[in-house]
């Protein structure tokens, strides 16, 4: 499971929480205007924009969990098992890979408006990887940094793309029933209740927090979306890259999952391998792990964007700890 967001705050911040039960080896990848994509069933990219995100790099190729473009559009994968849907090639349509999607888009388009027409004809088809590396059942948020957001879901309907007024997603169910959810919870607030229960009465109260006293917490996805879309909506913004970013990731953390809640078998717990977020407009890569609490950071190296070779950066997952004597 995962929860992916836009927070805007001065520039835009774009990333995710990557929550399964095993690592993938997966690190920072900065893929060069000049790499060469090649895809299965479409034209291969031999130039394209430059791409930085969360990957696993497979026979040299960058399979993106997340990433975002240097002209500051961003996109996240996530599970969506149960709906999920991928289908036959479609001779009348764009067919495009599941693992080929993030870079078919990012290497293409500036903002989510030219995602939306590439989106138009396009058939997410049912091949494999290999024969190792089968297809997730995923969908997607796609944001850019206007703060502009939606969410493509390749059902038993066909390909779905939904505008996304709250810039959060988890999994399950569909997006257009966890919108509806929200509505649920449209009392919770930061501020303190009124008492419209019996106002003629001073009810004694025992703790701060009341507003948000029926804020679902659990670790399953429908909970995480309403919690982040709350967090979200009230997160200060700050002055500074520093605070902006900091901020950013107390979002996050407000839905990660620690060891030991979420059993998904036995003697195996679900939880956040990491976090990471992209500055829209400086296309600087931040990210946090569990083991690593530290923020880090990847600037990106404009003068190093018109190579060919992918840039790999291995994630510090060893914890930095600070003493101060």
């Amino acid at each position: 499971m995962c929860t992916s967001i836009i927070y805007t705050a001065g520039d835009s911040y774009f990333g995710r929480n990557l929550d399964l039960e095993i690592s993938f080896g997966q690190e920072v990848v900065v893929t060069p205007r000049n790499y060469p994509f090649s895809f299965r069933k479409m034209p291969s990219l031999d130039h394209h924009y430059a791409i930085t995100g969360m990957a696993l790099v497979e026979d040299g190729y960058p399979l993106y969990f997340d990433g975002a473009n240097e002209e500051g559009l961003g996109m996240a994968g996530l599970n969506f098992d149960g709906p999920c849907r991928y289908f036959p090639e479609d001779p009348a349509k764009d067919n495009v890979t599941p693992f080929e999607f993030i870079p078919y888009i990012l290497g293409q388009c500036k903002n989510v408006t030219e995602a939306r027409k590439l989106l138009s004809n396009l058939n997410l088809v049912k091949i494999d990887f290999s024969a190792k590396l089968h297809l997730s059942p995923l969908h997607w948020l796609i944001a850019d940094k206007s703060g502009e957001a939606i969410v493509v879901e390749s059902t038993a309907e066909g390909l779905n793309v939904y505008d996304n007024p709250v810039g959060v997603l988890t999994n399950n169910p569909e997006f257009p029933k966890q919108l509806l959810n929200l509505s649920n919870y449209q009392s919770i607030s930061p501020a303190y209740p009124e008492n419209t229960l019996i106002p003629e009465v001073k009810l004694n109260t025992y703790s701060r927090g009341f507003g948000s006293r029926f804020l679902p917490g659990g670790m399953d996805s429908e909970s995480r979306f309403v919690k982040e879309v709350f967090t979200k909506a009230h997160a200060p913004k700050g002055k500074s890259e520093i605070e902006n970013i900091t901020n950013y990731f107390h979002n996050l953390h407000a839905v990660e999952q620690q060891k030991g809640l979420d059993q998904v078998a036995p003697g195996q717990f679900e939880y956040t391998i990491y976090s990471d977020g992209i500055n829209l407009t400086t296309g600087t890569f931040y990210y946090s792990t569990y083991g690593n609490n530290q923020i880090n950071a990847v600037k990106l190296e404009k003068d190093r964007l018109d190579q060919t070779e992918l840039l790999q950066y291995p994630l510090q997952s060893e914890q930095a700890i600070n003493f101060q004597n």
